[in-house]
C-alpha cells in the first residue's frame, strides 16, 4: 500500500549507485568469496590522531552539548576563510561568505531547493558524482547532461551547449578535480564557466571536494576567478582529505546571496553541525599542510603501485595527478556493468562500472585507492590476470 503513495520525486529517483553495489558484494561474499571491495571511496587511512585528541577533548566540554549555530560556529567559519585564503588566496568574509555543512553531499543536495522551480534546467556533468542529477529531481528540475569525454580531457564542451538551454539555466554542477574520472582543470576552464554563468545568469556550483589529493599541480578554486564570487558557489569537504567521512563535515563559499540562499534552506531542514566536531575540523584545517601531505604520500605510491600493474595487465588508465581514483577503460567489447560483474564473480574484486556515473560512463571503470597496500596489491593482480 506505501508504494502506491510515495511521491513523483521519490519514484523518479535512481537507486543510490553504491547501495546497488553493496547488495551485489553482500550476495558475492555470502558464497565465501573473499571481496576486496574497490568501490566506494571511503579512506582507510584512520582520521589522524591530533584530530581525534581534540574532538575527545571538545565532547567532554559541556558548553558544546547544545543546539549548534546554523550556520557554523564562527570559530570554524573564520578558520575556513584564513585557510582558504592562505591556500587559494581569496579573502572571505565568514560570517556572510562561509557556511558549515554536515558534509559536501548534504550542501550539494540542499542547493537546488534554493533556486530551482519546476522545469528549471541544471547543467549534469556525465558522467559525475549521482548526488548532482538526484538533487534536481528532488526540487522539480531538469538535468541537462554535459558529456565529459576522454578527448577533451574530461572537462565539457561550454560551447556546444545551445542557446535556448542556457536560457533556461539556474544551475551549473562541475567537479574537479573529478570523480570519477580523476581529471583535473586549469583557471581557464574556469574563467570559461564564469563566463557562461554572467552572460546567461546562472550560478555555478563547483565541488571541490578532491581538491587537497593531488600530486602535481596545485588545484584551483573557481574563486579564484576575478568577479566568481557574485555568480558561484564553492563546496568543500573535511571527508577525502583528512580521512574523515563519518564524521561529517564540510564547508561551502561563494558569494553572500548564495549563501544566504543555502542558509534558509538548512535552517529548515538541519539544526547544524555538532560544535565538538566543527572544533576539530578547527585543529584539521590548522594542520592542513602536514596531514593532506602524509596522505597524499600514501595515496601517491598507491597510484602508481595500481597504475603500473593494470598497464603491465593491458589496460588503459588515464593519466591523472589528482584524487584516489583511477579511470580505467573495460576491455574491448565488454560493457562496463558486464566488466564489473565479471570481476566480482570471477576474481571477487568489486570497482565500480563507469555507466553507474552517467550514459557518457560506459566503457570506464574507477577503482578507488582506499585499501591497505597488500590489498591493493592483491587486487591488482586479480585484475591484471
Amino acid at each position: 500500500m506505501v508504494e502506491k503513495l510515495l511521491s513523483q520525486r521519490i519514484s523518479k529517483l535512481p537507486t543510490y549507485l553504491f547501495v546497488e553495489l553493496d547488495r551485489k558484494k553482500e550476495e558475492v561474499q555470502k558464497k565465501g568469496v573473499d571481496v576486496i571491495d574497490l568501490g566506494v571511496g571511503d579512506p582507510d587511512i584512520p582520521t589522524p590522531k591530533e584530530i581525534v585528541d581534540e574532538m575527545k577533548k571538545q565532547v567532554e566540554d559541556p558548553r558544546n552539548h547544545v543546539y549548534p549555530s546554523y550556520s557554523g560556529m564562527d570559530r570554524f567559519r573564520e578558520k575556513v576563510a584564513q585557510w582558504f585564503e592562505g591556500r587559494f588566496g581569496v579573502s572571505l568574509d565568514y560570517k556572510n561568505e562561509v557556511i558549515s555543512l554536515i558534509g559536501s553531499k548534504e550542501g550539494i543536495f540542499h542547493l537546488p531547493l534554493a533556486f530551482i522551480d519546476p522545469g528549471d534546467v541544471v547543467l549534469v556533468p556525465d558522467p559525475a558524482y549521482p548526488v548532482y542529477k538526484a538533487s534536481t529531481i528532488f526540487a522539480g528540475g531538469f538535468p541537462y547532461p554535459m558529456p565529459l569525454r576522454e578527448e577533451r580531457g574530461f572537462l565539457p564542451d561550454l560551447a556546444s551547449i545551445p542557446k535556448a538551454v542556457f536560457e533556461r539555466t539556474k544551475i551549473m554542477f562541475i567537479n574537479y578535480p573529478n570523480n570519477p574520472t580523476s581529471a583535473v582543470a586549469d583557471l581557464s576552464f574556469f574563467e570559461e564557466a564564469i563566463f557562461y554563468a554572467k552572460k546567461y545568469q546562472f550560478l555555478v556550483a563547483h565541488d571541490a571536494a578532491y581538491s587537497e589529493i593531488y600530486f602535481g599541480d596545485k588545484p584551483h578554486s573557481i574563486l579564484e576567478v576575478n568577479g566568481a564570487k557574485d555568480v558561484s558557489v564553492e563546496f568543500h569537504s573535511l571527508s577525502k582529505t583528512f580521512s574523515m567521512t563519518g564524521w561529517r563535515i564540510g564547508f561551502a563559499v561563494g558569494g553572500e546571496g548564495a549563501i544566504s540562499a543555502l542558509g534558509k534552506v538548512k535552517t529548515n531542514v538541519d539544526s547544524g553541525v555538532f560544535n565538538a566536531i566543527q572544533l576539530a575540523g578547527v585543529k584539521a584545517l590548522d594542520l592542513s599542510e602536514e596531514l593532506s601531505k602524509r596522505h597524499r604520500d600514501i595515496y601517491g605510491k598507491r597510484r602508481l603501485l595500481m597504475g603500473e600493474a593494470l598497464e603491465k595487465g593491458g589496460y588503459r588508465v588515464f593519466p591523472s595527478d589528482a584524487t584516489f581514483y583511477l579511470w580505467v577503460k573495460t576491455p574491448e567489447g565488454e560493457s562496463s556493468m558486464g566488466f564489473a560483474q565479471r570481476l566480482l564473480e570471477e576474481k571477487g574484486v568489486l570497482v565500480t562500472p563507469g555507466v553507474g556515473f552517467g550514459e557518457f560512463g560506459e566503457g570506464y571503470f574507477r577503482i578507488s585507492l582506499t585499501v591497505p597496500d597488500e590489498r591493493l596489491k592483491e587486487a591488482a593482480e586479480r585484475i591484471s590476470s
